[in-house]
């Protein structure tokens, strides 16, 4: 397999999972009270850490609410994710569980 087909495949794959994300973040939308127009959406590749605060910032946001979810003994209360997130953030970070 050539460096290019490898490439070529890698694209494929990586607009897959933006069509699958983007179309079950559309569904979630859909359980929400509110009205669907004032919600947005975006999917992202990446460090979560960064993506998380490359975000914040271009959204201009207050705050970043993330979730959290099993915390393994290293990372005590927080997930790695959230942990990374909480530690590097550049604005406020309220983690739910």
């Amino acid at each position: 397999m050539s460096l290019h087909r490898f490439a070529a495949d890698v694209r494929r794959f990586e607009e897959h999972l933006q069509h699958e994300a983007e179309t079950r973040l559309q569904t979630m939308v859909g359980h929400f009270s509110i009205d669907p127009s004032r919600i947005k959406t975006h999917v992202r590749f990446g460090s979560v850490r960064d993506v998380v605060n490359e975000m914040g910032e271009e959204l201009d946001a207050d705050v970043v609410v993330i979730g959290s979810r099993n915390p393994s003994i290293t990372t005590h209360l927080l997930g790695s994710n959230a942990s990374s997130v909480v530690r590097h953030a550049t604005l406020p970070v309220l983690v739910v569980r």
